[in-house]
């Protein structure tokens, strides 16, 4: 298994389309859906500031994930970038082996 973890301070008037972008059934999870080895993606909030959000991408091995990135580069650029306009910060935690 293959985690990335990312934290997000969002714009607090932009939160409905953040989670709607960013959930279990949002754009995101949708697009890494086509690829192979792809699990889930997971989305938190933090109970003590409702601007501030954390997701889990899980994917069956780096290699997964590389090849969806390789493949997919301009729909995960424009994602991003729809993404960015919804935060006033991102922060790639980083990626973890259970």
């Amino acid at each position: 298994m293959y985690e990335i973890f990312w934290e997000y301070e969002v714009r607090p008037e932009q939160v409905a389309a953040f989670e709607r972008l960013y959930g279990a059934d949002g754009e995101w999870a949708r697009l890494f859906r086509r690829a192979d080895g792809f699990v889930e993606t997971l989305l938190f909030r933090d109970t003590d500031r409702p601007t501030r959000y954390l997701t889990v991408d899980r994917w069956q091995s780096r290699a997964a994930f590389d090849a969806f990135v390789d493949a997919a580069s301009s729909a995960y650029a424009a994602l991003d970038r729809q993404g960015g306009a919804l935060t006033e910060r991102e922060h790639r935690l980083g990626a973890f082996d259970p």
